[in-house]
């Protein structure tokens, strides 16, 4: 048996059973840097469709019992944590404009720039992308490449139940200010939110470019133009608009993204 599918043999049993945890610490921590080496990832497209590797999302919350608690100090700033900060950062091609965090244990492929924002552990986050001010990526959420989150825009962690689907965002999208994609949606290519969108797994994301009003759950559609809106619902107590979301467009494809999402910003006036 390789290494790789012993230590996911022995992470396996210790989820199961915590009795057996000291049995995998070693392979715990083989796991947690190999995924801080983007050697395996939280989740991975295999033939067109998203799987979860569960055994490593397992592995991160066992690591958050047998790392120790260290203090540590950044200037006059202290903390108190199990899980230190990204390394070596000039090695890995990454920019980090302080006071921007990276926590061991996530990935970011060489030409991504992280601004004063934080990266969870089992993230990974794709060459070219902008991690613009104050944005966090939520732990194993999976960033593509070539993306800008916003300033401020809060990208959800999702560590339990390890099967769970992380939240995913595809090459080539833009996440306008503020906005917020949590509880492990999708963000398919070349998709645009305007600012200020919240996405849920709950959230109706409603097409209303057709004659007839097209509904998606949990998956926003590659090259969509989405902003927020709201809808009306009857309640015993009254009327009342609840919030959604709406497909007002479709980002014309071209090999010039940056050509492509200025158009598709202008034409459909969407707020960033």
């Amino acid at each position: 048996m390789s290494e790789s599918m012993n230590d996911r043999a022995l992470i396996e049993a210790a989820y199961a059973d915590l009795e057996l945890l000291d049995d995998a610490v070693e392979a715990i921590e083989r796991t947690i840097a190999a995924l801080d080496r983007g050697k395996i990832r939280v989740a991975e497209k295999l033939d067109g469709e998203w799987q979860v590797n569960v055994w490593v999302k397992e592995a991160i919350m066992l690591y958050f019992r047998v790392a120790p608690l260290v203090a540590s100090h950044s200037g006059p700033f202290e903390f108190h944590d199990r899980i230190p900060t990204k390394t070596n950062l000039a090695a890995a091609g990454i920019r980090v404009v302080p006071p921007g965090t990276i926590r061991y244990g996530a990935f970011c492929e060489p030409g991504m720039v992280l601004m004063p924002g934080y990266i969870n552990i089992g993230a990974y986050v794709g060459s070219g992308t902008m991690v613009d001010t104050w944005a966090t990526v939520g732990s194993c959420a999976q960033i593509g490449r070539d993306v800008h989150l916003s300033g401020g825009v809060g990208i959800g962690g999702v560590l339990e139940p390890p099967g769970a689907r992380p939240v995913i965002v595809e090459d080539g999208a833009f996440i306008g200010s503020r906005s917020i994609v949590v509880e492990g949606t999708l963000i398919e290519e070349g998709a645009v939110l305007g600012a200020n969108t919240v996405i849920t797994s709950s959230t109706p994301i409603i097409d209303i470019t057709g004659d007839e009003p097209v509904e998606y759950r949990g998956r926003v559609p590659a090259r969509s133009i989405v902003v927020p809106g709201t809808r009306p619902k009857e309640y015993p107590s009254g009327h009342y608009d609840l919030q959604c979301a709406l497909i007002i467009g479709e980002r014309s494809a071209s090999t010039d993204r940056k050509t492509s999402l200025n158009e598709a910003l202008r034409v459909f006036e969407v707020p960033v």
